[in-house]
C-alpha cells in the first residue's frame, strides 16, 4: 500500500517541521513518493527521472548533513545555492515534486469521474509549468492524454477509492507544513523559491 506509506512518512515529518527536519527521514519520505510519478505514465516521465536523481542526492547528503537547515546554510556559505547540482537546488526541485503531488491529490479529491487529465493538468500548470519552456509544456500537454484513469491508478497502487481518499487527504494535510517549512528555509534567507 504505497499511498499509506507515503502518507505515514509525511505525517511523521509534519510533526517535526515546526522545529527542524532531518535530511535522512526527509529523503526517505520523498523516495516513497517516486512510485507515484511512475504510475502516471509518460506524461510525468521527465518528472520521475529528475525527481529520483535529486532525492538520491539528498539521501547521499544525509550521511554528512544532519538537517535541511544545515544543508541550505552550507550552500549559502559556499555561495552555491543556485549552482547546478547543489543540495539546495536539488531540495527545491524535490519540493516542487512534493507540491505537484499535493495539488494532484487535492484535485483528485474534489473531481468527479474517472479521468486524471484535469487534476494532473491543474497540478502541472500550478507547480511545474512556470519553470518549463514551451517544448516541455507542449510535451506534457500531449502526455496528459496517456494518463491512466483514476481506477487504473488506484489498481496500480493497490487501493480502492475509499482508502485512497483517506490516504490522499492525509498526505495533503501533512505535506503542507513540510512544504511550508522548506519554502521558509529559502525565503527567510532571501534566496527566493522562484528559480
Amino acid at each position: 500500500k504505497p499511498l499509506k506509506k507515503i502518507a505515514d512518512a509525511f505525517e511523521g515529518l509534519a510533526a517535526t517541521s515546526k522545529t527542524s527536519v532531518e535530511v535522512g527521514p526527509f529523503s526517505d519520505a520523498c523516495a516513497s513518493v517516486s512510485i507515484l510519478f511512475g504510475c502516471l505514465g509518460m506524461a510525468f516521465k521527465f518528472a520521475e527521472k529528475d525527481y529520483v536523481s535529486k532525492v538520491e542526492d539528498l539521501k547521499g547528503a544525509s550521511a554528512s548533513i544532519s538537517t535541511l537547515q544545515v544543508l541550505v546554510e552550507e550552500d549559502v556559505r559556499g555561495d552555491r545555492v543556485r549552482a547546478g547540482g547543489s543540495h539546495s537546488r536539488n531540495l527545491l526541485r524535490v519540493l516542487r515534486g512534493l507540491d505537484m503531488v499535493r495539488v494532484l491529490f487535492e484535485q483528485i479529491l474534489v473531481s468527479e469521474g474517472n479521468s486524471l487529465r484535469d487534476p494532473a493538468s491543474v497540478a502541472y500548470t500550478k507547480v511545474f509549468a512556470p519553470y518549463h519552456g514551451w517544448a516541455i509544456r507542449k510535451a506534457v500537454s500531449a502526455g496528459l492524454f496517456t494518463l491512466p484513469s483514476k481506477s487504473q491508478l488506484l489498481k496500480k497502487l493497490n487501493e480502492d477509492e475509499a482508502s485512497a481518499k483517506v490516504q490522499m487527504q492525509k498526505y495533503v494535510t501533512s505535506a503542507a507544513p513540510v512544504i511550508h517549512y522548506v519554502e521558509e528555509l529559502f525565503i527567510s534567507r532571501e534566496l527566493g523559491i522562484d528559480w
